[in-house]
């Protein structure tokens, strides 16, 4: 059942998850085109999630985004106070100013393996200020074996910088830690399922990465709704491996299992490694956690496995 409907405002709007957005040229939404979205949102009862561009829009539109109840997900660049989330361009905020990271408020840092392997470190103001925050790897599908041997490291190291924040007050968050110990189920993107994107176009899109990849990608319109062909295969429950995974904070992206393996509901190696790394690497921060005193409710067995393909009792 849809929960969300995201609106890119902009063809240029910025990107939040593992895609990339190739395109430069300015195309706003059309306001007739943003009222009727905002009109289906309120037909359907969606909480909307408005993707800006790195560049004000005009004020006809900001007036007819707060007749609604909504979040903002912003770039950097607009150095917004009422943005929900903001969108950080690699580890690049050691270089913010100094009353950008503030309390409250949730950062989401796109990033590649390399920068991330090198960096990582720089992400302790973050963690230690920020309400949340996501770290997304945006070239996972290219990960090798030593890649993982390094990204386990790296997990480890977060994992003694996320315990020390907590030994001096605070109980942060950082998605590829955390998660996994505050889920007991999936919590996947579910794009296709519990939210749906609005282009500039006024077309229905999985996700804006669907629509960014190929306009002709569509789920619908403003005009005739939406509709998802075999939209059963985007659901958890037809996902055969992942259903009896517990690697509850994957994000099990659908536009990179198509990439990837030409299935939507097959993540590819790269992605459950990744996935089961972090859980680890969240288990092992919960022992840490719990001799402290911290989450004594919480557990996470261990596994012999990093990828449920190599575990027979699957099939």
């Amino acid at each position: 059942m849809l929960q969300y409907l995201v609106v890119l405002l902009d063809d240029t709007s910025v990107s939040y998850c593992h895609y990339e957005n190739p395109k430069t040229e300015r195309h706003l939404i059309s306001l007739l085109d943003l009222k009727a979205g905002i009109l289906f949102a309120m037909k359907q009862n969606l909480m909307i999630q408005f993707v800006y561009p790195d560049y004000e829009i005009p004020d006809e539109y900001q007036k007819e985004i707060e007749t609604i109840d909504h979040h903002k997900i912003m770039p950097q660049e607009l150095l917004f106070e009422n943005a929900d989330a903001i969108i950080l361009d690699g580890c690049v905020q050691a270089n913010l100013p100094d009353n950008f990271v503030k309390e409250g408020k949730i950062f989401v840092m796109r990033t590649t393996k390399a920068d991330f392997f090198a960096n990582y470190g720089k992400m302790t103001p973050l963690i230690e200020k920020a309400e949340r925050l996501n770290v997304v790897l945006t070239d996972m599908e290219t990960f090798t074996e030593n890649d993982f041997l390094i990204y386990r490291d790296v997990l480890d190291r977060l994992k003694d910088i996320v315990k020390e924040i907590f030994i001096q007050g605070n109980l942060p968050q950082l998605n590829m830690l955390t998660d996994r110990i505050l889920l007991d189920k999936m919590n996947n993107c579910n794009a296709g399922v519990e939210n749906i994107t609005l282009a500039p176009n006024g077309r229905f899109y999985l996700c804006p990465a669907f629509y960014l990849e190929d306009g002709n990608d569509a789920v619908g319109d403003l005009t005739n709704g939406i509709k998802i062909k075999n939209q059963y295969l985007y659901k958890l429950a037809n996902a055969p491996l992942c259903r009896k995974c517990d690697a509850y904070q994957c994000k099990r992206c659908i536009w990179l299992n198509r990439k990837t393996t030409r299935e939507v509901n097959t993540p590819s190696h790269e992605q459950c490694v990744a996935a089961h790394l972090e859980r680890n690497a969240s288990r092992n921060l919960l022992i840490d956690m719990q001799h402290l005193g911290a989450w004594k409710d919480k557990s996470i067995e261990a596994i012999d496995y990093l990828d449920p393909f190599e575990k027979e009792d699957n099939f």
